[in-house]
């Protein structure tokens, strides 16, 4: 039995946009408006609006709240300060990643945790059976909250023409209380573009009125709504992982390259230590497959899944791939074989239906900004 895709408040601007609709995780988002390189350019060079309403939004509250995300989650939670965010991961208790997540310190014992749209109720389920013998509460939260960001150099400008808030004092991953257009909200100085910029915690009601302002707000300096899709190619610019894609339950953070979110330091056990622990291990003494940045040096682009090659050998796999309007050239990010993954490594190449194109291997990020 077919279930109708969920709606964001804004469903209806989108359309009145003339958006390109798809189906993304149960819910209708917005692929594209127009031209979806000149979304990317925008976000690169000015500004633009997304509506990520479809993320899940979990608070846990109570006195042990840090006690349960310790446990529950891979990072050192008890060290967010108030007001600041950590990106971190949700593990199985045989290591493999869950959902990769920021968390929020809202209040003493008050935190947002944020998941992916694909990820939100397998997260909420495990966040509940592992709060058992805490006192804390782990509330869904998802119908409470929409979630607009802001992002691209022009972003901090356009905001603080409507907002009270201290934006020059709000440091990169951290959150506060304030209005926007007159209305409450969050803001975060978080994103996943690769830019300065912020995401918008509010109430559904507001999303609407808050998202015209905000296009108000920066039609002087080429502000431009943005879809999912170059939503896709900003954070791939940005070596920045994506659920389903970099990250699988098959994967510890390790196999990732991100073993620096697993925090062993802090006091007690945690889901999933034991075998994070020997993965750990295995990293240092035989490396896995490292996650590396191709660059093509010809025209086709290689998608998800297409073998990486080397002396007629395969000796890794596309995790993602697209055009890189950055760069003006195919990009993607693989998981290669360690004899392989040193930038520079020659006579590396795609399996592009049959045809073996050659790329050139290079660290990650593809991107980054000038600060």
């Amino acid at each position: 039995m077919s279930t109708a895709p969920r709606l964001t408040a804004l469903d209806a601007l989108h359309r009145s946009l003339g958006a390109t609709m798809t189906d993304f995780a149960g819910w209708d988002m917005p692929l594209r408006y127009a031209s979806e390189r000149d979304e990317h350019n925008a976000v690169r060079t000015r500004a633009g609006l997304f509506d990520l309403s479809h993320m899940g939004e979990i608070t846990v509250t109570g006195p042990q709240a840090v006690d349960l995300l310790d446990y529950a989650l891979v990072g050192n939670i008890s060290t967010v300060g108030n007001g600041r965010a950590r990106y971190t991961m949700i593990c199985q208790e045989d290591g493999g990643i869950l959902d990769d997540l920021i968390v929020y310190r809202l209040g003493e014992t008050e935190y947002m945790v944020v998941a992916n749209a694909s990820n939100a109720q397998i997260v909420l389920d495990a966040l509940v059976a592992r709060a058992e013998g805490f006192d804390a509460e782990v509330r869904d939260d998802r119908e409470a909250y929409a979630l607009i960001a802001v992002q691209g150099p022009e972003s901090p400008g356009i905001l603080k023409s409507v907002t009270d808030a201290d934006l020059d004092g709000l440091k990169y991953y951290a959150g506060l209380p304030g209005t926007v257009a007159g209305v409450p909200a969050l803001i975060a100085r978080t994103g996943y573009t690769g830019e300065d910029g912020f995401e918008l915690f509010l109430k559904p009601e507001h999303a609407e009125g808050v998202w015209k302002a905000l296009t108000e707000a920066g039609a002087g300096v080429g502000l431009i709504p943005c879809g999912l899709s170059c939503r896709d190619t900003l954070r791939l610019e940005a070596g920045m992982p994506l659920y389903g894609h970099e990250l699988t339950t098959a994967l510890t953070p390790f196999d990732a390259g991100l073993g620096r979110v697993v925090k062993f330091e802090k006091p007690g056990d945690f889901v999933g230590r034991k075998a994070l622990e020997a993965a750990a291990e295995r990293a240092e003494t035989a490396p896995p497959r490292k996650l590396v940045g191709l660059i093509a040096e010809g025209r086709r682009v290689p998608r998800a899944g297409f073998q990486v090659v080397a002396g007629g050998e395969v000796v890794g796999e596309i995790t993602s791939g697209a055009p890189s309007p950055t760069l003006g050239k195919p990009i993607a990010i693989a998981y290669v074989d360690a004899a392989h993954a040193a930038p520079g490594t020659a006579g590396v190449g795609v399996d592009i239906r049959g045809t073996h194109e050659p790329y050139e291997v290079v660290a990650l990020p593809f991107y980054k900004r000038q600060k």
